[in-house]
Formats: structure tokens, C-alpha cells, sequence
């Protein structure tokens, strides 16, 4: 059984949301972190996971602009801005 193009464009948007909510997770559990970056964090966590937000294309774009800020702290440890970064690009890969 095959999938119509909407039907697999939905399904590759979802994947990219559990993708990027799976890397947000695992930054937030690292003890290293400071806990205003950690809470900023958790808010676009909230924002991705909030179904009544929209839909994926319009959550992703929220969290994009909340990541955006959040990646100009200059307290933020470089390897959790390349995280962050990459992050973005998944999330910029979500299209209605």
C-alpha cells in the first residue's frame, strides 16, 4: 500500500519533530547546563509538544525563533549551540 504525497510529507514532518524533541530532551538532561539555558530550553520543548499550537510547520517555526534567541546567549557552551544549530536545520526542514 502506498502513501499519497501528503500522507508521507506528514509522516517525514512528524519524524523530524520527534527528532528534534529527542535532541532538546537530551540537551536538557545534561547537568551541565545552566538552568536559564535549561528552562529556555524546556519552553521550546512545550511549544513543540503543543499540539493546539498548530500545526508541525507553525510549531517548528515558533521554536525556531525561541532557538534564534536562545543561540545569542554568550553564556551558552559551544557545543550546545552546535546542538541547538542543528536543531534549526531539522526543524527549517519541516514544510506543509
Amino acid at each position: 500500500m502506498t502513501l499519497t504525497k501528503k500522507e508521507q510529507k506528514e509522516k517525514e514532518n512528524q519524524e523530524r519533530l520527534a527528532r528534534a524533541i529527542e535532541t532538546l530532551d537530551t540537551i536538557t538532561k545534561n547537568a551541565d547546563i545552566q538552568k536559564s539555558i535549561r528552562n529556555m530550553i524546556k519552553e521550546v520543548l512545550m511549544a513543540l509538544k503543543d499540539e493546539k499550537g498548530g500545526s508541525p510547520s507553525v510549531r517548528a517555526a515558533n521554536a525556531i525563533s525561541l532557538l534564534d534567541n536562545a543561540t545569542q546567549s554568550p553564556q551558552m557552551q559551544s557545543h550546545i549551540r552546535t546542538m541547538l544549530w542543528q536543531v534549526v536545520s531539522t526543524l527549517e526542514s519541516i514544510r506543509e
